[in-house]
């Protein structure tokens, strides 16, 4: 599929024709540049690239999604909202559309060269729960590495809550480290429990995905690189849930991160 196709599928939230399999890059490096491509397009008709989003950290949802390795993608000005504990967001135009409960990080400079995990916490200036809108315009979330990536890295919407910066919380990596992996979050739908996990479940912990997340995108030909004020955020401490406007949802977490709540429209 070309970048506009694939921009125009994002625009209404069709899903991808019958024969989108034989019409998608030829591996994950190919699909990359294809995704870099859709960027390129939604930048130029003014959609902000604004961090990024890294998806399939959680080890535990591998089997059931045959996706067995992170990938990621660009959040945009048009994906990404902020508050201050309860937010709406629009599902006009999602496809498929589920939730994760996540945890954003936002950027106060670019970590150096090959960053140490102290040296990636050094360039970290929040930390904030998060929901992520994840979305698949292939039908019944079937899908390989490919297409993910391909299909914007599933990314739709963003809501960002409290930030906290990141040195009230922990005063060293391996302290931020140890306190995420140990923290763990009750997913909430219409009040009534949902799920339940845990940031070890993340790469290990939310600063590890991010960390590895960093090389990758060093990898990555033509992409660019993390930079002041970018969000990013690390992967669902979950499943992800099905969601229809009218529904609120919360993650409560056990440790340090205030609530978050979101009602869809």
């Amino acid at each position: 599929m070309t970048p506009q196709e694939l921009l125009e599928h994002s625009d209404n939230g069709h899903l991808w024709p019958a024969d989108h399999a034989a019409r998608l890059p030829a591996d994950v490096p190919a699909a990359y540049q294809r995704a870099l491509e859709v960027r390129a397009l939604r930048a130029h008709r003014g959609e902000l690239p604004c961090g990024y989003k890294v998806g399939f950290t959680n080890r535990t949802i591998w089997p059931i999604y045959q996706v067995f390795a992170p990938i990621w993608g660009t959040v945009y000005s048009s994906t990404l909202t902020y508050c201050e504990g309860e937010g709406v967001l629009d599902l006009t135009a999602c496809s498929q559309p589920r939730l994760e409960p996540e945890v954003s990080f936002g950027m106060r400079a670019t970590p150096p060269a090959d960053a140490s995990l102290e040296q990636l916490f050094d360039a970290i200036d929040w930390i904030a729960p998060s929901f992520e809108v994840v979305q698949s315009h292939q039908a019944d979330w079937k899908f390989n590495a490919v297409g993910t990536i391909t299909d914007g890295a599933l990314h739709a919407r963003l809501l960002v809550g409290a930030q906290l910066p990141v040195r009230d919380l922990a005063a060293s990596a391996l302290e931020l480290d140890a306190l995420l992996a140990g923290t763990s979050v009750a997913l909430l739908k219409n009040d009534e429990p949902v799920a339940h996990g845990h940031g070890s479940h993340v790469l290990d912990s939310p600063l590890r995905a991010l960390h590895h997340f960093l090389a990758e995108l060093r990898s990555c030909a033509g992409a660019t690189d993390l930079q002041a004020g970018d969000v990013i955020t690390t992967g669902t401490w979950t499943d992800a849930f099905p969601i229809a406007p009218g529904e609120i949802w919360q993650s409560q977490f056990s440790d340090a991160l205030a609530p978050l709540t979101v009602r869809f429209k």
